[in-house]
């Protein structure tokens, strides 16, 4: 199941999410400042590529305030703006019975663009 529904995602809009993120990673990672929040982006896009069969965990290691501080960042430079539009689409697709699958997957993009760091997708 997990292949179809990457598959289907693929085709209708996930692979342009996908590339949307790592673009703006790879963007993020030319500067210095900006290389954490460039990984995370292309974390995203990993994520926003192949969602079905995957999962958003804690990691259970790290700097506990870098951490905090990084997603405070993030949350207001952009990661506010990405979570609201995963779950505006989510809200969306949520509407057709065919959608709800799609629409789990984009509550879960926005779980992880909301606060991506300390997190690991497995």
């Amino acid at each position: 199941m997990s292949i179809l529904g990457n598959l289907i995602w693929i085709l209708f809009g996930g692979f342009l999410i996908a590339l949307e993120y790592m673009f703006a990673g790879v963007l993020l990672c030319l500067t210095i400042i900006g290389i954490p929040f460039g990984f995370q982006s292309i974390k995203l896009g990993v994520l926003a590529l192949v969602p079905f069969g995957r999962e958003v965990v804690d990691h259970p290691t790290g700097s506990g305030f870098l951490r905090t501080l990084f997603n405070v960042i993030w949350f207001f430079i952009g990661g506010i703006w990405i979570c609201l539009t995963h779950l505006f689409l989510a809200v969306l697709l949520a509407i057709t019975i065919i959608g709800i699958p799609f629409a789990k997957q984009h509550a879960k993009l926005a779980t992880l663009a909301l606060t991506p760091f300390g997190k690991d997708i497995r």
